[in-house]
């Protein structure tokens, strides 16, 4: 493939974009499953706590965090990259419902539509435009 393609810079966004949401979401991730409760929610997460309570946001941390490895592990390794389409759109699902508890709070949105943004880019550039084929 030709270095200038246009496939082959899409390509090389998207794995920009996947390792930088990688990055986000597995930090976000890794704190909302370790943190104490009393320091996440010094750190500003208490209105998250009082709308679902610390089991939910564990559970939250856990799914950002598996997302983030789903949106590099699959495609890199090259076994069974279409899971990495399934990582982006189950973060981009855990954005809308993020907009929408930031919305309802009164909150500033801005930040989770554009990771929303982001990691519907991903899947629709890994499923149509740049897709990664398995090895075998």
């Amino acid at each position: 493939m030709n270095p200038n393609s246009p496939n082959k810079r899409l390509h090389w966004i998207l794995w920009t974009v996947q390792g930088l949401l990688a990055v986000a979401f597995g930090a976000a991730g890794m704190m909302k499953m370790t943190v104490s409760m009393e320091q996440f929610v010094q750190n500003g997460g208490g209105p998250l706590v009082e709308a679902f309570g610390m089991g939910l946001v564990r559970f939250i941390g856990w799914s950002e965090f598996l997302g983030a490895l789903g949106l590099v592990l699959p495609s890199a390794l090259r076994i069974r990259p279409v899971l990495t389409v399934w990582a982006a759109a189950g973060i981009a699902i855990i954005m809308v419902l993020a907009t929408v508890h930031h919305a309802m709070a009164g909150e500033s949105v801005a930040a989770t539509l554009a990771l929303l943004a982001l990691a519907l880019l991903v899947v629709w550039g890994r499923s149509t435009q740049a897709v990664i084929r398995s090895k075998s």
